[in-house]
């Protein structure tokens, strides 16, 4: 039985990457793990949301993308096809040898994570997806605020002198 681990952070863009790899493996008995890989916080929101509430939260993401990943896949891959879910708590790497402990080695990732930025490609284990053309640049001047701070600086100049004077 092949095994595919695939990372998810987002539905519909890991759909475009999965269509092919499902229909390859349409006939054969695959086991599909999906990683949700939940969007980080930052280190200073623990000042209001407690770490159980984190992990809630966490719990909760996940929960709602598996419902819009499982049907999709059981429906891609058909019924030989079976698919765990794993909720990514500690980094790729020490997880994906972990799922190699627990699946066996012959493991086969594939990283359906959203680019972090729009120009970005998706790695290169993964299938091609067809991605827009980019529309035809327009320059675009940008005028800076001009900080003319020179008015202000010079009357309080001015009335701290006067101030001074006074006493």
């Amino acid at each position: 039985m092949d095994t595919v681990i695939v990372y998810v952070d987002d539905a519909e863009y890991a759909r475009q990457i999965i269509q092919p790899l499902a229909r390859q493996a349409g006939g054969q008995a695959t086991r599909w793990v999906l990683v949700a890989c939940a969007p980080r916080m930052t280190h200073r929101i623990s000042k209001w949301v407690s770490h159980s509430a984190r992990e809630s939260w966490r719990a909760k993401w996940a929960d709602k993308l598996f419902a819009q990943m499982l049907p999709w896949i059981q429906a891609q891959a058909g019924d030989h096809a079976r698919v765990d879910t794993v909720l990514a708590k500690t980094p790729l790497p020490e997880l994906i040898v972990q799922l190699q402990q627990q699946y066996g080695g012959n493991l086969q990732p594939v990283d359906a994570r959203r680019p972090k930025q729009d120009n970005a490609a998706p790695m290169a284990n993964t299938a091609a997806v067809p991605q827009p053309a980019p529309a035809a640049a327009i320059p675009v001047t940008v005028k800076k605020p001009a900080r003319n701070w020179t008015l202000p600086g010079t009357l309080a100049g001015l009335f701290c002198m006067m101030v001074i004077a006074v006493d």
